[in-house]
């Protein structure tokens, strides 16, 4: 028994990693473009636009609890997670699409647009995000083959990166190329709305995959009608979840902010011109920077395995969030036309950045186990939606900040940058995530959950389920 559901094969393993490459099609084009697409393509102010990822993804993040608390309630042929894929994979689609299409209106209806159709893909992104992410804990029991799990999750979702670093401005200026606008110039919002709705495609195919060949093989101990209030009650006094949630939190801040600042920071301060050629692709060099840390990532990520069973998964969380917060700051003290020591510090930036979103997931896994050994009661979905929780809050105070700081700071778009607003763009790259990090820091040294006690609580798991 403790094999069969303790082991995965490299196929499926690869067919999960298909759901987070679908999801961050669209999620790193959020980090990276999206408030760029506001403010410069389709001509909302940046306060406004902060406000909008404010207020928006606030909304969402109360609602990926519902998702939780239904996922884990239902009963199908397919399982509890895998029919919300099915179902919802879609909408997820077209939704997206819509998001960046640019209709030909007024500004205060453009403003109306973006909230409804922005509000619509947070919580179709919920629909179908909490309960993926809730599929790895019921893949497996083992908590080493949960990190191989989280492992192969984050390097899909960094290939999907680079198809979104590499690939989204050269669209962009391609097929806004083969529709200029009336003085010849390149059609950005055409070529948005193009380069989106190619990811939207892809991104249902992607999720199908994940669909048809991942299986849900943990059961838990009690199919019971578990009231509300109950598995409420079971998250708010189970410690390990949260801390982990506050880390969370405090991850997904660092990586929003600066996620979103690299375009910023490369138009209006570094904004030296080098074309670069980079796995075959002609890049400018916000995209070719983009690239070089994300491919670092996913080397960082191959390591997380073997470094979680060397040291623990706590003491890898740790190590990664400082080495981020000391290269995060070293960019404020780097001058303009510094570009090579800027890739350097990318690289290592992410190279140490990229194990701890992967391990955030399957430290996930190992609180769901925790409470449902402390209370007989299972909540997989409910915790699970806690980790979407953390990723939309961070997009909305990191996205609002963002606006914000810019805002303060004098930023006018397509404009040429004051001293002032270069100060605040240097500063929103640098000391800004760095908060972030530090605080995840301090965080984590009061996580309690180790390897040898997940252990100890997957024994017992399995000697309840034999008995009953």
């Amino acid at each position: 028994m403790k094999s069969k559901i303790g082991k995965v094969s490299i196929f499926e393993k690869a067919a999960f990693g298909f759901g987070d490459m679908a999801s961050n099609l669209f999620y790193q084009t959020f980090t990276m473009f999206l408030l760029y697409f506001y403010t410069d393509v389709f001509g909302i102010s940046a306060t406004a636009a902060g406000t909008m990822f404010l207020v928006v993804r606030m909304l969402d993040t109360f609602y990926d609890p519902i998702v939780g608390v239904l996922a884990d309630r239902t009963k199908s042929k397919y399982g509890k997670f895998r029919p919300w894929i099915l179902y919802t994979v879609v909408p997820f689609g077209v939704i997206g699409f819509l998001t960046f299409y640019t209709p030909d209106l007024v500004t205060s209806a453009k403003l109306v647009y973006a909230y409804i159709t922005y509000t619509a893909m947070m919580f179709i992104y919920s629909t179908i995000n909490v309960p993926y992410g809730a599929l790895m804990a019921v893949m497996s029991n083992d908590s080493l083959e949960r990190t191989s799990l989280s492992a192969f999750r984050s390097i899909f979702a960094f290939l999907g990166g680079i198809i979104v670093q590499a690939l989204t401005l050269n669209m962009v200026k391609y097929f806004g190329g083969l529709n200029p606008l009336a003085d010849g110039s390149v059609n950005e919002q055409f070529g948005f709305s193009t380069a989106m709705g190619i990811y939207s495609v892809l991104a249902v195919i992607m999720f199908l995959t994940t669909f048809f060949f991942c299986k849900e093989r943990v059961k838990p101990i009690a199919e019971g009608n578990n009231s509300l209030g109950s598995d409420l009650k079971d998250l708010f006094t189970n410690r390990p979840w949260l801390i982990l949630s506050v880390v969370g939190v405090m991850t997904c801040l660092y990586v929003a902010v600066r996620n979103g600042a690299i375009i910023y920071y490369f138009k209006y301060y570094a904004n030296t011109v080098v074309s670069l050629n980079i796995f075959g692709f002609n890049m400018d060099t916000a995209s070719a920077f983009m690239v070089i840390g994300t491919a670092c990532s996913i080397i960082g990520t191959i390591l997380l395995k073997p470094a979680a069973a060397l040291i623990g998964k706590k003491n890898v969380y740790i190590v990664s969030m400082a080495a981020g917060t000391v290269l995060s700051i070293a960019y404020y003290f780097l001058s303009k036309d510094q570009i090579v020591l800027m890739f350097i510090f990318q690289a290592l930036c992410n190279l140490f950045i990229g194990p701890a979103m992967a391990m955030m997931w399957s430290m996930y896994a190992d609180t769901a186990d925790y409470s449902e050994w402390k209370t007989g009661r299972r909540a997989t979905g409910l915790i699970y939606s806690s980790a979407n929780f953390a990723q939309k809050f961070g997009w909305s105070i990191g996205g609002a900040m963002a606006g914000y700081l810019l805002a303060a700071y004098g930023f006018k778009a397509n404009t040429l940058a004051s001293p002032e607003t270069e100060r605040g763009v240097i500063i929103l790259f640098s000391y800004m995530p760095a908060i972030w990090s530090a605080l995840a820091v301090v965080a984590l040294f009061f996580y309690n959950l180790d390897e040898k006690k997940v252990i100890e609580i997957n024994k017992e798991l399995e000697k309840l389920k034999i008995k009953k």
